[in-house]
Order: structure tokens, then C-alpha cells, then sequence
């Protein structure tokens, strides 16, 4: 088995550990589609992971996320961000430990796209663990989710643009980040509120942020309309169809769904491609 391939067995298998939402869709994915995706999303969790981490402390963590930021603009150097990570390598999980080889398994023709996106995500998170995340204003959240989830979205549609000139909205891709991010914001709201975060902004209330996340929800439904290949459709719908229950689930009180209900949902929506 050569190394590329064995790369990308692991890429699935850490992929698995650390995302079961993304995971399923990803799997579903043609080769060439799930290598590039999976690698992309990998090198997002993997700075992500810096960003959440609750030993690091906050110099700690915009030291890490801005040099991963420069290192990400050049050729990466894989020896130089081993260094970088070398005092914290017993704290942080394998996919940030990795991000050169989740770019290793990266297709050359988008590698750059990915590292632009990581790239100005980790500032991007820098800048936030700077402010302590106090999200004061509708545009605090909107640069917030930008960084975090918007980047998700562009960066999908410069891979489908590329594997094969599918052209989409670009405003439309961040509002589907946004959506996916802000149902999260919701169901982790007293987690983060424990560690003293709180992502809702002055004046608003819980109802403002459902119809913050719906909104944006409405734009994946638009953002998907522009879709044609299929194999992509059903990547795409599936993350939104989980984030829209999930929503409903939480308007009716409860904490999230059960893995029962994500099952159900997830094959709702095969059953529906292979009938359509």
C-alpha cells in the first residue's frame, strides 16, 4: 500500500473521530471529491482545535494560530510547525499534530485554495481569542461565524467550481456556514456559557439567535438550488438537513437529537437521491 494511500485511510479514520456530522457526507463523496473535502475539512478542525482548547492559554493560542497562518501562506513547512507545536504535542489532539499530512493528501490543484482558507480562518480565530469572543453587535457574529464557518463554505465552492465548474454564490455559501455555525451556537449555549463565552449579542435574546440561524439556513436552501451534480447535492444537504432538525429539536426543548433521529434523517435524504 503506498503512503499516499495509507494517508488517506487515516485521514477517514481521524476524520471519523473527530466529526461524525461531517463523516457521513464525506463518505458519500466520489474518490476524488471525498480525498479533496476530507483533507480540507481536516486542515479547518485541525486549527480549530487550537482555537477550543481549554489548557492553552489565550497568548498561547493566537501565538499558535498566527504562526500556523504564515506558515500556511508559503510552501508549508511541516518541520518548522512540528517545532511550533513541540511544547504542546501532549495536549493537542492528533488532527492539529497532523495538518501536514491532511495537506499532503490534498489534490495539487486545490491545495492552495485550502491553505488560502485555513490560512485566513486561523487569523481570523487569533483575532477572536484576542477580543475574548464578546460578540457585542449583529456584526461581531457575522465576522465571528464568518471566520469559523463562512470560510467552510467558500472554500466547498472552490472545490466544486473546480472538480467541475459548478459556480455558486459565494454570499450564499457563507450564509450556509453561518447557518450550520449558529445552530451550534444554540445547542452549545450553556457550555459555552460555563467557560464564559457568550456568542449572542446585546439586546438579543434566544429567539433572535433561532431567527439568526434561520435565515441563514434559508440561504443554504438557495445556495443548494445552484447545485446540479448530484454527488454533490448529497453532500451538501445532508449537514443542512441534520442542522434544521436539530433547530426544531431545540425550539421544542431538548438538547439535541438522538443518534436514532440522525440516522433516520441522513437516510431520508439517500433514499430520496436514489429515487429522484
Amino acid at each position: 500500500m503506498s503512503i499516499e494511500t495509507t494517508l488517506q485511510k487515516e485521514a477517514m479514520h481521524v476524520l471519523k473521530l473527530t466529526s461524525r456530522t461531517f463523516y457521513i457526507p464525506i463518505k458519500l463523496l466520489n474518490p476524488m471529491l471525498r480525498k479533496t473535502v476530507g483533507s480540507a475539512y481536516l486542515c479547518m478542525r485541525a486549527i480549530d482545535e487550537i482555537e477550543d482548547h481549554e489548557d492553552l492559554l489565550s497568548e498561547t493560542k493566537q501565538h499558535l494560530l498566527r504562526s500556523t497562518s504564515k506558515l500556511l501562506q508559503t510552501k508549508f513547512d511541516n518541520i518548522a510547525y512540528q517545532q511550533l507545536l513541540k511544547p504542546y504535542e501532549n495536549i493537542l489532539p492528533e488532527v492539529t499534530l497532523r495538518l501536514g499530512d491532511w495537506l499532503s493528501v490534498c489534490p495539487e490543484n486545490i491545495i492552495d485554495k485550502v491553505k488560502e482558507s485555513t490560512s485566513i480562518m486561523a487569523d481570523g480565530m487569533a483575532r477572536w481569542v484576542e477580543k475574548d469572543w464578546v460578540v457585542k453587535t449583529k456584526e461581531d457574529l457575522d465576522e465571528y461565524t464568518y471566520y469559523v464557518a463562512g470560510l467552510v463554505g467558500i472554500m466547498l465552492s472552490d472545490i466544486w467550481e473546480l472538480y467541475d465548474g459548478t459556480v455558486t454564490d459565494r454570499d450564499l455559501a457563507i450564509g450556509y456556514g453561518r447557518g450550520l455555525q449558529a445552530v451550534n451556537m444554540l445547542r452549545n449555549q450553556d457550555e459555552d456559557a460555563d467557560r464564559g463565552v457568550r456568542f449572542i449579542p446585546d439586546g438579543w435574546d434566544r429567539n433572535d439567535m433561532f431567527a439568526y440561524a434561520t435565515m441563514n439556513l434559508n440561504k443554504a436552501d438557495e445556495y443548494l438550488k445552484s447545485i446540479d451534480t448530484k454527488n454533490i447535492q448529497l453532500f451538501c444537504k445532508i449537514p443542512l438537513a441534520l442542522a434544521k432538525r436539530t433547530l426544531t429539536t431545540l425550539k421544542n426543548g431538548n438538547e439535541k437529537m438522538s443518534r436514532a433521529e440522525v440516522e433516520i434523517t441522513v437516510n431520508e435524504i439517500i433514499n430520496e437521491k436514489k429515487h429522484s
